[in-house]
């Protein structure tokens, strides 16, 4: 074994799930369950509950998929794209 060589390593990321994606899913979810969706995703980036979140059609894990600023900052973006511009 050579120690004075450098290994490359690819990592192969599957199934990336886009935060937009995400968020729709989640919002489909808690709809369909009967709860207010944007109250509950508010609810979830403030607080970093996860039990905002129904477990129903696996929203939950999907939502911990995202980074919580990142969430804000689609949402953010999506607003100032759709009304400020």
């Amino acid at each position: 074994m050579n120690n004075q060589n450098t290994q490359d390593i690819d990592i192969v990321r599957e199934n990336v799930m886009e935060v937009p994606e995400i968020l729709a899913r989640v919002y489909d979810a808690l709809s369909e369950r009967g709860y207010n969706p944007v109250s509950q995703i508010v609810g979830y980036v403030m607080s970093g509950d996860p039990t905002y979140i129904t477990g129903y059609k696996n929203a939950r894990s999907l939502i911990m998929k995202a980074e919580r600023d990142e969430i804000i900052e689609v949402l953010l973006e999506n607003y100032i794209d759709t009304r400020l511009k």
